[in-house]
This record gives C-alpha cells, structure tokens and sequence, in this order.
C-alpha cells in the first residue's frame, strides 16, 4: 500500500505546498499538479459539482502519480466522509467546524477502531485492489489518512483548543473568507481576521499541530508561513491557468 507522503512531510516538521481542485473533472489534473511539484491537492465536493464516479477516477490517478490527494466534504456528515475515503481520498478536509463534537464525530467517521467507528470495506480503490485482511487494512487506514478541519467559523476560533485536542487531528487550515464573513468584515485582509487566524496558528503551534491557510495571494500565503503555517494551499485549477494566460498575454502585448 502506498504511505501518505503529505502526512510523513507535516509529521517530519516539514512544510507543505498544495492548490485547490475546483472545476476540473479530467483525472489528468492530478498528474499535472503532481508534475508541477505540488505535494497534494484538495478535491472540493463543498462547492464544486464532483460526482462520486468523478472523485474516485481522480483519486486514483492522484495515487499512482504520488501527490497526496484529499478531499473536503460537504460537511461533518457520516456518509460523506466514509463515502469519499472508500474512493480513494487519502484524508478529508471538513468546512464550517464550530465544536469538539463535531470533531469527535469527524475522526470517529474516519478512523477504524478503536480510534473510530468507520465501516469496513478492504477490497476497493482504497485499497488499490491489493488483497489486503481486514486487520491489515484497518491499522493501514489509521496510520495513513487525514483529519484536517477547516476552520472558519467564530466558534471555531474560540474553541479551537479543545478542537486541536482531539486525538486524530492532523492539522487546521484556515477559510479566511468565510471567517471573515463570520466576523462581519467581509475582508481576509481585515485586522481582526488576521487577530483570529493568529489565535488559531499559536493554539496549533503550542499542540504540535501543523496549521495552514488557502488563499490566492502568494504574499500573504508568505507572510503567514513566515508566522508558523505549514499546510500552505495556494489558489485553484482555474485561477492558476488563468493566471499564467494573463502573465503571457500582458508580456506578449507589451
């Protein structure tokens, strides 16, 4: 079975470098982020249109190239996560955390017992169709997949040691947007949105837990690796091609 690189890299201390798969639904996209040299991406089932058929053809490929793909669900619901892992997803990103239950119920949805309740299934693409027992399985899925919760709510940010607590998280990543809508300032770049991301990056640093952030400005993604973050995510499929078209256009009509 394959390790689960981008876990092996936080747990080494290391940073992180990964985007965002929105819009794109040919698997090629995995190949291509993992030739660029991205560590992983996250499928978005949140607010993209993915399919269940889609998500699986993607994390296999993502598998195969060796870039860690994840997925984040629509929400902390058991079906969503148990569904998405069963096809292929080397962890979960879940949106609009508030609570150390609901954290609860997202690593018992996602781990085997006894760090979970998550059903069994040891003969799919999560397994790469490697006849694997299910002892075997069980102990590889605990070891190799991820719980990384996306924090973006008030809530989040005023309870977020106890969230951090929790055994099976792996990291925090911050949804900057959402936050600050939360906050009413409707701008990442607002002083009392950076006051809670910092909260959120010292409660992470004081438990050993890599904390991270996805935004589409390549300074601020620096400035805040500079303050701790080491789960970095930058931009999205469409945002960087479109980005790179602009760069060449502008250079090639000056």
């Amino acid at each position: 079975m394959i390790e689960n690189t981008l876990k092996r890299l936080l747990q080494r201390g290391g940073t992180a470098i990964g985007t965002m798969v929105c819009d794109t639904r040919n698997p090629a996209i995995a190949r291509a982020l993992a030739a660029t040299g991205f560590d992983y991406f996250i499928l978005d089932t949140e607010h993209g249109s993915f399919g269940l058929e889609t998500v699986s053809d993607i994390m296999q490929m993502a598998r195969l190239e060796g870039i860690t793909p994840l997925v984040r669900v629509p929400d902390f619901s058991y079906p969503f996560i148990a569904r998405t892992l069963d096809a292929g997803a080397m962890g979960v990103m879940v949106p609009r955390v508030k609570t150390h239950a609901q954290v609860e119920q997202i690593v018992a949805a996602v781990k085997y017992p006894p760090l979970g309740e998550r059903g069994m299934m040891n003969a799919r693409t999560n397994t790469d169709y490697r006849g694997m027992t299910i002892g075997e399985y069980g102990r590889w899925a605990n070891a190799e997949t991820m719980v990384i919760v996306q924090v973006e709510t008030r809530e989040a940010v005023e309870e977020i040691d106890a969230i951090l607590a929790v055994p099976g998280v792996d990291a925090a990543l911050m949804g900057p947007a959402d936050l600050s809508v939360a906050l009413g300032t409707m701008d990442i770049a607002h002083p009392k949105v950076t006051e809670y991301i910092q909260r959120v990056v010292d409660a992470a640093t004081r438990r050993g837990v890599p904390s991270g952030t996805h935004v589409g400005d390549l300074g601020m993604l620096k400035a805040w690796r500079d303050r701790g973050m080491r789960l970095l995510m930058y931009s999205h499929d469409f945002g960087l091609m479109m980005a790179g078209g602009a760069a060449a256009i502008k250079e090639l009509r000056s």
